[in-house]
């Protein structure tokens, strides 16, 4: 696979360019593999639904198990992370998720599957925060959002990837073996991250970072403000849409239309396609409009629900996939600007944890989402399940109103101390 691109930086030397460098490639392989790995039960869940004999209701909570450990376990990986450093719990949670994957092949009934998958997400729990710490340790600010676009927009190129490398393994050789395969890349990505991750770029002096040692609020102050909830309650609204698509694409082709898994892998792969390109390019815009995010998700979330409407209604697989790669594309541009705002507000020392409250959000929507669709698919229909997620679109476009817009308002919104904001504000200015 060629190395993604990466953020132009003319004026960095070529030490600190290389590090980037390295450190995204890293990063976007690991983010590669983890979201191959939580794909892959999406694409198996007929074959599973049909083995355990589960309805769409139960198959859903096969879901959700993954994402109610895996939010469950954001916090404690950003309190991890800051205390044990990035790297090392971005090793342990690449060990861990790759051996829970493998012994997901040998699950034999619908009660080990869901304690195996509950195990899984509580390994891939960490890695989010400390992945975040990783990157926030080795790029510059003003470079920390393109860097962080194209690290993310691994996981729409996975789902392009996935489908269509796991439909005609599992049409082969079984469901079983998606997850070992999956597994073997896991344990290449952990090599690679133990050999080759650079060191974190030395921290200056300076006197902001003297302030900020002896001013930083407790951790508690942290997490009780409710701006930063506020931010993981946008992410939950775009992750609503995101894995209620994942999770009954795939079902949904293949039982209302009588699409193969392998054509239905091709189809996915469109609107992936277009979630890679809204996520970089999302990233590029929070870097230049240096946060401002309503700027971008309001409109963005705006034809997200009509285009979620449209697909939602049409007769058709090819209006269904047009559709829908127009509200994942509008949907996935709001993915970065997210971030953007948060990161450059928090004391260094609270970037993991302080992600791992965005991230939160967008986990409970993936533990709430695939068994309530599946609940309405079972009860109604397959239409009224894909028009829930314009839900999503409204949360997160009305979170992106009621949120701070930059850094300084981030920061006099969290009630950081006068001396460290005055600092960080003059910077900012500069």
């Amino acid at each position: 696979m060629p190395a993604p691109p990466l953020p132009a930086s003319p004026a960095a030397p070529s030490a600190h360019r290389g590090t980037v460098r390295v450190t995204v490639v890293l990063l976007f392989a690991a983010w590669l593999v983890d979201y191959a790995d939580r794909l892959v039960i999406n694409l198996v869940l007929p074959s599973l639904g049909a083995e355990f004999d589960l309805d769409r209701t139960r198959q859903g909570l096969v879901v959700s198990a993954f994402f109610l450990a895996y939010a469950l376990c954001q916090i404690p990986g950003g309190l991890l992370a800051d205390r044990f450093g990035g790297r090392r719990v971005t090793l342990w949670a690449l060990l861990t998720w790759s051996v829970f994957t493998a012994l997901t092949g040998f699950a034999w009934s619908f009660a080990v599957l869901l304690a195996l998958r509950f195990a899984f997400g509580a390994a891939e729990g960490i890695f989010p925060p400390a992945a975040m710490k990783v990157l926030v340790e080795r790029t510059r600010p003003e470079e920390r959002m393109s860097a962080n676009g194209t690290v993310m927009s691994s996981n729409a190129l996975a789902a392009v990837i996935t489908p269509l490398a796991v439909a005609p393994l599992v049409a082969v050789f079984g469901w079983r073996s998606a997850f070992w395969s999956t597994a073997a890349l896991g344990v290449l990505a952990l090599v690679a991250v133990r050999l080759w991750l650079p060191a974190p770029l030395p921290r200056t002096e300076s006197a902001e970072d003297t302030v900020g040692e002896t001013a930083r609020p407790a951790l508690r102050a942290v997490l009780r403000k409710g701006v930063l909830w506020r931010f993981a309650l946008m992410m939950f609204g775009y992750n609503t849409i995101v894995w209620g698509l994942n999770t009954w694409v795939p079902s949904y082709l293949s039982e209302e239309h009588g699409v193969s898994l392998t054509s239905a892998g091709a189809l996915i792969a469109v609107p992936a396609l277009g979630a890679a390109l809204a996520t970089f390019l999302g990233g590029r815009l929070a870097d230049r409009l240096g946060g401002h995010h309503r700027r971008i998700i309001v409109p963005g979330m705006a034809v997200a629900a009509v285009a979620l409407l449209l697909m939602a209604n049409a007769p058709s697989v090819l209006g269904f996939v047009l559709f829908g790669t127009v509200a994942v594309f509008a949907a996935s541009l709001a993915y970065m600007p997210i971030f953007a705002v948060p990161l450059a507000g928090l004391s260094p020392a609270y970037v993991g944890v302080g992600s791992a409250v965005v991230i939160f959000g967008g986990q409970v929507a993936g533990m709430v989402a695939p068994p309530v669709m599946g609940a309405l698919a079972d009860a109604f229909s397959f239409q009224v399940a894909f028009g829930f997620l314009v839900l999503g679109a409204l949360i997160a476009a009305v979170m992106a109103c009621l949120t701070p817009q930059d850094a300084a308002a981030f920061r006099a919104a969290a009630d950081e101390p006068p001396a460290y904001t005055s600092l960080r504000t003059a910077k900012d200015s500069a």
